[in-house]
């Protein structure tokens, strides 16, 4: 008896571990839509929710996500559906599923919840992408901006891809893709001399110390800065700004000249401008001597706390 027993437990554990894989074989996206276009909604949503939690194919996450949102629709919980809408755009802000799986009003809330979602995520992006270039992580920043890009390329956002402060988003992360895949470019390849030939020196060119040097010349130190204080705006600054200002400091550590690669606003503008022409630095050296030097500089302006003012 007690034999028999035991053998009845050694059957039924190997029954289970034999069915756990079947059952898991029957827990997929391709079972989930075949349940939902039979509309058995309410075991196509538990099965959505297991591949949910169980977050094993990243690839079809964003697919999941969407048809949960088609599956409470469809079942009536509403309260939920708006909810779930964010969660699919906030997680997925790119993913746009085939129109035809969606009805006219499905498509108009995912556009709805785009436009209240996509610009606040850009920005994010964009200061994360900054911040891994100025510490050096060009790849990361290289991907980051072209993220930036592809968010504005967004149809749902495109009127407002081409207003401040998006607008001026665009223009510096094109900017700083150029920068930072010029950082991550090889050097060029350098061809061993063959050891039995021996070439003399080429005789050192003298160089033109009177020309304007920049950050294409590794070998310059460039300007310390001494006094670079920014101007207040003028008035009350109600979104961020941003801007590209190039300025020549000459050999005696004064600037020469100032120019705006990439205007900040009509009202700082000229401001701007009077300001950088009283900054002074340490000039830029080469081999102890100084010389003129194109610095650019980066602006931005981000409205005070409420109650205080400032740059």
């Amino acid at each position: 008896m007690t034999r028999r027993l035991a053998l009845s437990i050694v059957f039924a554990f190997s029954a289970l571990v034999c069915a756990a894989p079947a059952a898991n074989a029957q827990v997929s996206l391709v079972k989930a839509k075949e349940l939902y276009s039979s509309a058995n909604y309410d075991e196509a949503l538990a099965m959505l929710n297991t591949l949910s939690a169980r977050g094993d194919n990243a690839d079809d996450a964003a697919a999941v996500a969407m048809y949960r949102v088609l599956c409470l629709v469809a079942v009536g919980r509403s309260a939920e559906v708006d909810a779930a809408i964010d969660r699919l755009v906030s997680q997925h802000p790119l993913y746009r599923p085939p129109s035809d799986e969606l009805s006219p009003r499905m498509r108009t809330a995912l556009s709805s919840a785009r436009v209240k979602t996509l610009p606040a995520l850009v920005q994010k992006r964009y200061e994360e992408s900054k911040t891994a270039y100025d510490r050096g992580d060009f790849a990361a920043s290289s991907v980051g901006f072209k993220w930036v890009l592809s968010a504005l390329a967004d149809p749902d956002i495109s009127y407002l891809s081409g207003q401040p402060p998006l607008a001026d988003l665009k223009t510096l992360a094109a900017g700083f893709i150029d920068l930072s895949e010029k950082a991550l470019a090889p050097p060029p390849a350098v061809m061993p001399t063959p050891a039995a030939v021996v070439i003399a020196p080429p005789p050192t060119p003298t160089r033109d110390l009177s020309r304007i040097f920049s950050t294409d010349d590794s070998d310059v130190v460039a300007p310390v800065t001494i006094q670079q204080k920014m101007p207040q705006f003028p008035g009350a600054l109600t979104a961020t700004m941003a801007g590209v200002l190039e300025v020549v400091v000459n050999a005696a550590g004064s600037v020469e000249s100032v120019r705006l690669m990439e205007p900040v606003h009509p009202r700082y503008d000229s401001l701007l401008l009077s300001t950088a022409k009283k900054w002074q630095y340490q000039p830029a050296r080469i081999e102890g001597t100084p010389v003129r030097y194109l610095k650019r500089i980066q602006i931005s302006l981000t409205p005070a706390p409420l109650g205080q003012s400032g740059r």
